[in-house]
């Protein structure tokens, strides 16, 4: 494909908080890489969408991120794209309860591999590109690090270890890649049904009292892309809600 223009992987960029961050850096001029795992007609309409807007400027990959040597095959893939890579986010996530009492090795493949071993071998996979084009990686951690949600322990460790390793990466990697973090708090409801009482709950425990929405992500995204001094910092983006004594509620 010939074409000009930084580019970009972000993982998970199908829907939700992955597609809003695909087409802010597309707005920004980026040529976008869509990674999917399962959703494969999302991200192939939102490629689509994008192409039409400026040709040959939005890709699709598939990988299972639980999988070491498909991400490795994934690194390889999007560097080919375009024979560049300029940013990375660390987006896809597995995100579900584990009750003590009933958690499965599964749920440790599923959550430890998306959250934390999928950005590991990722990023290592991509630093040659990432150092060539002095470019950034930024991952998406989530505020409950700090705040720990009942029944979801394997989920918490994952997203905590992807915290530290935001932090040892832009040591590592520095000075020619920096390494940043987002820490999202209400951003969407979730997929699962809620109760009206249980979304009030939710809100209660918010300062600024409402959801956040995808653009609040993708523009704190756009910021630490643009911000050449700042590494190994997470910024969560919660409306306040890690401050608050009901926050793990």
């Amino acid at each position: 494909m010939t074409n000009s223009g930084p580019v970009a992987l972000i993982t998970g960029a199908a829907k939700r908080i992955g597609a809003a961050m695909a087409m802010k850096l597309h707005n920004e001029g980026y040529r976008v890489i869509i990674h999917y795992g399962h959703s494969e007609n999302d991200a192939q309409s939102l490629a689509a969408r994008l192409n039409q807007k400026r040709a040959n400027s939005a890709f699709c990959l598939q990988a299972d991120l639980c999988d070491t040597h498909a991400v490795s095959a994934l690194g390889e893939e999007a560097v080919n794209v375009w024979g560049r890579l300029d940013v990375l986010v660390n987006n896809a996530s597995s995100f579900y309860p584990t009750p003590v009492g009933d958690i499965t090795e599964e749920d440790w493949t599923s959550l430890v591999g998306s959250n934390v071993k999928g950005p590991l071998f990722l990023s290592q996979a991509l630093t040659p590109a990432l150092k060539k084009s002095k470019g950034c990686i930024v991952n998406m951690v989530d505020m409950h690090i700090d705040r720990p949600l009942p029944k979801h322990s394997v989920y918490l460790l994952a997203k905590s270890g992807l915290a530290s390793l935001t932090q040892s990466l832009a040591i590592d990697l520095a000075p020619n890649i920096r390494v940043n973090g987002i820490g999202p708090g209400a951003i969407l409801w979730p997929e699962r049904e809620m109760e009206d009482a249980e979304k009030d709950t939710l809100l209660s425990s918010i300062p600024l009292g409402e959801l956040g929405t995808p653009d609040d992500i993708a523009n704190t995204l756009w910021f630490l892309i643009s911000a050449p001094y700042i590494t190994g910092q997470i910024i969560f983006v919660d409306g306040g809600r890690s401050l608050h004594t009901g926050a793990s509620a």
